[in-house]
């Protein structure tokens, strides 16, 4: 090689040399930078060189106040796989920051050894859904076989683990959830765990452990569970009744319906058990004897519920008619069958004129129940007699109509004299601006004007329970469709009582339409008790009033989920889709509701509302989500619902896991393999319903 040509590599040598040495002085003076995504960059930069003597440089990194330093630290020290980071990787895992726990993962993966698997298995049991997710990829990149259902045993293994230590030696609060929890995961091991505890000195250890043999699912513990509803401690009671209701057994009927009427503050509990019950002809029984014996209160819905199971045997209801001393039992029946008792009208209607005000009340509500037009001349009586009544009582003690103007100087809203007239002024025109401005926005949204009302207490001393009986007929009235109803209920629909107020819009209500059209700006009113009532009246009226609803969602800000609750409870009609998925949209506490109704709709076009919803990871709702996409059953939104079969919550993993098996894809065979061996029974039967229904839809596939 010539001399020349020698001289001139040995010069660009020394250049490139002297160019990467500055380079390198830079990056390291970059580590020093101010700004948390310059000492990012440095550490990355850096990290591609490879120097093993830069460790200390990512180890000092890894302690960086920035979150975006320490997840590049992080990856640099893996790209090291030096044995040494495995433990300051482990800590990084624990990192307050989900990405750097994220990348975290991923670096202990490249070390490849045993110290690094231990930390990935220890901490996917400890970690949210996305850091569970990137460790169980971590897990399969460092080629460990069946990876989830490695970490998701391992996980199931300590929990167990754990409850049993809390069971055996832990605090009294550590040992009621851990009996709970022991109950949750279904293994038959809990059971004789959990049996001697039943009759614990400690009441609360014992209906913790009664709550988790329910859980427990096992029905051998229904003859130890029995013998607690006779107890006088109210919460052993309650934990006796929700395990029954979930062991579903029975030859707890008997037993359960001798608690329903009783008439103590467990009774509801107990008729809320037997209406979970498999409909069978002995709850069906023991559900028409508790609708004659038990409270009004629980004894109306109990008939509404059979009159949708086929109604009551009508021999009992007579014959508790036929004497008023039994008559109020059989009249809370004929209110909750409604239309379906109408040939036992005419026993009802002379109960109306009974100088018993219960019954009265009673036969009112069961004529209105009933709604036939034939009982509107009896009502209408009734009506004109308890009018007079009512007016008596609010007669006014002050003749002279009270003044709706100040007095001179008393104005706030007029200039004072003085050294303040300028501030007066100044704020009584601001405060103009303000209504003005209030004023436009309410036109623009269409809602109507709701005069504010002075407080009753200011000029009406008549209790509101004496008011009951006026109101009970005007809903009657309106039930009935009695001649003229409309007109008399549109004048009470702005009485200053609350009471004849609201009964007022019931009762148009169920006057049609035109009658639906009148009452439902009393939507707007600020009495929420009214709002509630008039919702669940609007929404019990079929289409028309259901429609009003939805109509006026949008226009109402304080009480949506009043509406959409009703609407939960009665149906929704499928105009309502585009006004629901804004719901979504806009989040809240209102998510639960309307993607519920979303999903009764099965409307495909909100999947990608919903699936948007989904993917916000502080969002609410994410179990009423899951089932929403389920019930859809679109399979495009398959991989968004997967990825909570990694969450840390188990009522979501199982939600994540029903959605699937009504999508009926088998892209997640693994996961849902791996969740066979979940800690909690109810993800492990979900896990192994979504894999016989997605091993079935692809058989049928080939």
């Amino acid at each position: 090689m010539r001399t020349g040509v020698r001289s001139f590599l040995v010069v660009l040598s020394l250049l490139s040399t002297a160019g990467c040495s500055g380079s390198r002085d830079q990056l390291l003076a970059d580590l020093q930078s101010p700004r948390p995504e310059v000492r990012a960059l440095a550490v990355k930069k850096l990290a591609e060189d490879a120097r093993a003597d830069d460790l200390a440089l990512f180890t000092r990194a890894a302690k960086d106040m920035a979150s975006i330093v320490r997840g590049e630290a992080a990856s640099a020290l893996g790209k090291s796989q030096d044995p040494r980071v495995v433990d300051l990787l482990g800590e990084l895992l624990e990192d307050s920051d989900v990405d750097v726990q994220g990348q975290a993962a991923m670096a202990l993966a490249q070390v490849k050894n045993d110290k690094a698997k231990a930390y990935l298995t220890l901490q996917y049991g400890r970690r949210g859904r996305q850091t569970r997710q990137v460790i169980v990829q971590a897990l399969k990149q460092a080629n460990v076989p069946g990876a989830m259902a490695e970490v998701v045993a391992a996980e199931s293994k300590g929990i167990w683990e754990r409850n049993l230590l809390a069971i055996n030696e832990g605090s009294l609060p550590e040992r009621v959830g851990a009996a709970e929890e022991l109950g949750k995961s279904g293994r038959p091991d809990g059971f004789n765990r959990l049996v001697p505890l039943v009759r614990d000195s400690q009441v609360i250890l014992a209906a913790a452990a009664v709550r988790g043999l329910g859980d427990l699912g096992d029905k051998r513990a229904v003859p130890a569970i029995l013998p607690l509803l006779d107890e006088s401690f109210p919460e052993l009671r309650e934990s006796a009744i929700t395990a029954l209701t979930r062991l579903q057994e029975p030859q707890a009927i008997p037993r359960l319906q001798a608690v329903a009427v009783e008439k103590s503050s467990v009774s509801p509990l107990a008729i809320d058990a037997l209406l979970d019950m498999p409909r069978q002809p002995q709850t069906d029984a023991a559900l028409c004897a508790i609708a004659l014996d038990a409270g009004t209160r629980e004894a109306i819905p109990v008939a509404r519920a059979m009159r949708e199971r086929g109604g009551c045997p009508v021999e009992p209801i007579v014959e508790r008619l036929s004497r008023p001393s039994t008559a109020a039992g059989g009249l809370q029946v004929v209110i909750g069958l409604g239309p379906a008792a109408k040939d036992l009208l005419p026993k009802v209607l002379p109960y109306i004129t009974q100088g018993d005000a219960t019954l009265r009340a009673l036969a009112v509500d069961a004529a209105a129940a009933i709604g036939d037009v034939s009982a509107a001349p009896v009502l209408q009586k009734a009506f004109e007699q308890e009018l007079a009544s009512a007016q008596a009582l609010r007669q006014d003690w002050v003749t002279q109509k009270l003044p709706e103007t100040y007095g001179p100087g008393f104005d706030p809203s007029q200039p004072a004299s003085g050294g303040d007239k300028a501030r007066r002024e100044k704020h009584t025109s601001l405060m103009a601006r303000v209504k003005a401005l209030n004023a436009a926005k309410t036109r623009e949204q269409g809602r109507p004007v709701v005069q504010q009302r002075a407080p009753a207490e200011l000029f009406d001393d008549v209790d509101s329970s004496k008011l009951e009986p006026l109101a009970g007929l005007l809903r009657a009235l309106g039930s009935v469709n009695a001649p003229g109803a409309l007109e008399l209920l549109k004048g009470f629909a702005g009485d200053s009582s609350v009471t004849v107020r609201t009964a007022a819009l019931v009762g148009l209500t169920r006057l049609g339409p035109e009658g639906v059209a009148l009452a439902k700006n009393g939507l707007f009113e600020a009495e929420r008790d009214l709002v509630k009532t008039l919702a669940q009246a609007l929404a019990e009226q079929g289409e028309a009033g259901r429609s009003a609803l939805v109509e006026l969602l949008p226009q109402i800000h304080g009480e949506k989920l009043v509406v959409l609750d009703a609407l939960v409870k009665t149906g929704v009609p499928a105009s309502a889709v585009g006004e629901l998925q804004k719901v979504v949209s806009e989040g809240g506490p209102e998510v639960v509701l309307a993607a519920t109704l979303l999903g009764r709709l099965k409307a495909k076009e909100a999947v990608p509302t919903l699936v948007k919803a989904l993917e916000e990871p502080s969002g609410v709702g994410r179990r009423e989500l899951l089932t929403a996409l389920g019930e859809i059953g679109d399979t495009s939104a398959a991989e968004v619902v997967a990825r909570d079969l990694y969450h840390d919550l188990p009522e979501i993993r199982a939600a994540a896991a029903g959605a699937l098996t009504k999508m009926g894809t088998g892209a997640q065979a693994d996961a849902l393999d791996a969740l066979k061996s979940d800690y909690y029974r109810r993800v492990r039967e979900a896990a192994v319903t979504a894999l016989a229904k997605t091993t079935t839809a692809a058989e049928g596939a080939r």
